[in-house]
């Protein structure tokens, strides 16, 4: 009899252990969980910060290149290490109003004089190259203007329908975001941007 009742007791002591291990476990699982879940939340939050950012477009000063409506992945790293080069495709806070974000195409760096004559942009007296441009694209004449240290003239690729440096004048370095990179979404539409 005390053998059945030790064996019973036994049996009680170990369920009950049994029942404590898995709630132990599922504790650990659920803290488990919810650390991934944080670490996960702070490595998006920190990407966004430091690294990459996604845009909508949402309106047609870039288009061909950009159109409404595209989603692009800009780099926010690029300029921390380099500055930027004309002919990049670059997200900044619209100097008027630094709550929007405007996108627009370098042109212009901190020095050189942009002129806009006969729907040509010379800087420093010489015609660049704007193979991203439409054939026969007409837009009006401006300057000749001199960019000031620290700043960068930009313009949108459809320059008869774009609000840029033509407009409101250069940006300020400090209100660059970050190099558009590539357009992912809509997929039909996803490249790398040059």
């Amino acid at each position: 009899m005390p053998d059945r009742e030790f064996s019973a007791q036994q049996e009680i002591i170990t369920k009950e252990d049994s029942q404590k291990s898995q709630r132990r476990s599922s504790g650990r699982f659920m803290r488990e969980v919810l650390e991934s879940v944080i670490i996960a939340v702070l490595l998006a939050v920190l990407i966004k910060v430091f690294l990459f950012q996604n845009f909508i477009i949402p309106s047609e000063s870039m288009v061909p290149t950009l159109q409404i409506g595209d989603t692009i992945y800009i780099n926010k790293l690029t300029y921390k290490f380099s500055d930027p080069q004309r002919g990049d495709v670059i997200v900044f806070k619209y100097p008027v109003d630094p709550k929007r974000d405007f996108v627009k195409r370098v042109i212009g760096l901190p020095g050189e004089t942009v002129q806009v004559k006969n729907s040509k942009v010379l800087v420093d007296a010489k015609e660049i190259d704007q193979p991203y441009l439409p054939q026969g694209l007409k837009y009006g004449d401006y300057g000749p203007f001199k960019i000031p240290r620290g700043e960068y003239f930009v313009m949108g690729d459809n320059r008869s329908n774009s609000s840029d440096s033509r407009v409101w004048g250069t940006l300020p370095r400090e209100n660059i975001l970050g190099k558009a990179m590539f357009i992912y979404w809509p997929v039909k539409r996803i490249m790398i941007l040059q």
